[in-house]
């Protein structure tokens, strides 16, 4: 990954080495990052500054990264999914079931089905489905049994059952996002629901992480859905 002209090895170099002259004592595990990881990491920054809006027009890139990175590594990042095995009792069906409602309700089971195969939290995939549909009253969820907004050669796909569209989204997940590195909400949502899309008239994009995040660690904590 380059960033303009920067090479991601040339700014983890300059990070490492502006990091020991500042004496960022809480970012001096930098210095044990490989190139792959840091780019993750940066990507990260990156996406959370563009979020934010900040401009960095007038900043120096270590500068930004530096002052970035102090949030990004003394805490862990929040909606970080992990790429170990993700199975149906770290989120199970039945704890899904009390969050789901319209064509949603009682699908707790597919979502554990769905993460289990492709080693996903179910969690993940159900607070994408809630955001997608307005917890299952779209006109997509009942209409077209599609809970991920999928889209095909035609606009949205039609599934024949809320089973198939679950295991859809799992397997479009896993394949490419997943496995791409992409494993930040942040990170999913770029690609998932980009923000100035030619298909987003309304601008839905601008708040699909912050939707996706707020399902997602509602249903990890046990909470209810407001």
């Amino acid at each position: 990954m380059n960033i303009g002209s920067l090479s991601s090895n040339w700014l983890l170099q300059k990070t490492i080495m502006d990091t020991s002259r500042l004496g960022q004592s809480n970012l001096s595990n930098l210095s044990g990052l490989t190139k792959n990881s840091f780019e993750q990491l940066l990507e990260q920054v990156l996406l959370q500054t563009e979020m934010n809006q900040k401009s960095t027009s007038n900043l120096d890139i270590s500068s930004l990264l530096l002052s970035s990175l102090n949030s990004f590594v003394s805490k862990p990042e929040v909606g970080t999914l992990q790429t170990t095995s993700l199975t149906p009792t770290k989120t199970g069906g039945d704890d899904l079931n009390s969050h789901l409602k319209g064509v949603l309700q009682n699908t707790g089971h597919f979502f554990a089905e769905a993460g289990k195969k492709y080693d996903i939290d179910p969690a993940l995939l159900a607070a994408i489905s809630i955001h997608e549909t307005g917890n299952g009253t779209s006109n997509a969820a009942r209409f077209k049994f599609n809970v991920a907004g999928m889209m095909g050669k035609n606009g949205l796909k039609t599934y024949s059952s809320i089973e198939e569209s679950i295991f859809d989204m799992a397997r479009n997940l896993r394949q490419n996002y997943l496995d791409k590195g992409k494993l930040t909400i942040a990170q999913i949502g770029a690609k998932y629901a980009p923000i100035g899309a030619a298909n987003d008239p309304t601008q839905l994009n601008n708040h699909w992480v912050t939707g996706v995040q707020r399902y997602f660690d509602t249903l990890t904590t046990g909470s209810n859905l407001a």
